[in-house]
Order: structure tokens, then sequence, then C-alpha cells
């Protein structure tokens, strides 16, 4: 629910449009917020570059989404990993390690978090973006113990680094639930 009582309003963003923030390596376009979308969800567009990727982590209040738009990605998700072009839906559970990487020259995705609050975080980390572009190469990445800290401040346990964790026990490659 929203903090201030008031009756969510309606919401309609063009492509381009949302509060543009640099995330780590990413472009973040806020689409909309915890408090915007009654609580229910945050709710994201990212663009990234090859390599750019979250670090290794569980979300402990909340489950997340992504929706690739363009681009190729590879998610990993409680030891699976799973390729995903545009098109693809993959789902990522609270209290399940994940993470993700691009592995195109770019992608664009949507990420959702339910119920909202990952925009706090978001704004934690990022900062203004002067232009709807990638930051730039030379730009320098927020240090993993920051990153940790300030996660746990929203109940995210960052566990390692960016990066598909290597094949091991309990952790396969696998291909993507298919429906009939």
């Amino acid at each position: 629910m929203s903090g201030s009582g008031a009756p969510p309003v309606p919401i309609a963003l063009r492509g381009g449009e949302g509060e543009a923030l640099w995330f780590l390596d990413f472009l973040a376009a806020l689409k909309g917020s915890a408090a915007e979308l009654n609580g229910a969800s945050t709710v994201v567009e990212f663009l990234g570059r090859r390599g750019s990727g979250s670090p290794l982590h569980v979300h402990r209040k909340e489950d997340e989404w992504w929706y690739v738009l363009d681009g190729e990605m590879t998610f990993w998700v409680a030891g699976r990993a799973y390729p995903a072009a545009p098109g693809s839906f993959v789902y990522g559970p609270r209290d399940q390690p994940h993470t993700f990487q691009v592995t195109s020259p770019e992608a664009r995705f949507l990420h959702v978090t339910e119920p909202g609050g990952f925009d706090g975080f978001l704004r934690s980390l990022a900062r203004p973006a002067p232009a709807l572009e990638l930051p730039p190469h030379d730009v320098a990445l927020p240090d993993l113990d920051h990153v940790r800290a300030i996660a746990a401040e929203f109940g995210i346990e960052v566990l390692g680094p960016p990066g598909i964790p290597a094949a091991g026990p309990g952790t396969s490659p696998a291909r993507p639930k298919e429906t009939p």
C-alpha cells in the first residue's frame, strides 16, 4: 500500500520515459515505483552491455521476474542456467539465489519485483542518468561491500560478485520450463 493513503493513479509512459538512472553498469528507466503502484510491485526497464550483470544474491522480501525485450542474456536461478532470447520470461522466487548476465552486445529487459520496494534499493545505489544511454565504460562500479551493505537494508543478501556460477553439483544448464 502507498504511504500517503491516496488511491493510485493511472500511469502511461512511452518508450524512453521514466526516471532515468545509472545503476551499476546499466541504464535503468523506472516505470513504476512501489508508491505509484500501491505497493504491489516495482517495474524497471534495464539496458545493459555484454558482460553486465547483477551480483549473485537472494531477495528475502520479494519475488522477481524478467522479460527480455531485445538481445540475449543468461539467468541463473536456484542452481540452473537459463539462456534467454527476446520474448523469454524468467521467474525468480524469493529465497532462491540468482544472478543474470548480458550475453549479446546489448540487451534490454523488463524487471519486476513483487511486492514493490526495489526502487528504494535502486535509488540508493544509482545516480541520475544525464542522457538515455549506458554509463560510460570508465564510470567506476560501486564496491561489492558497499552494494552488500545497502542491499541488506532492503532485505537482499549479496552472496557474490556478478557472473554466472560455474557448473558444479546442483548447478546444471537447463532449458526453461516449456508450456504445451
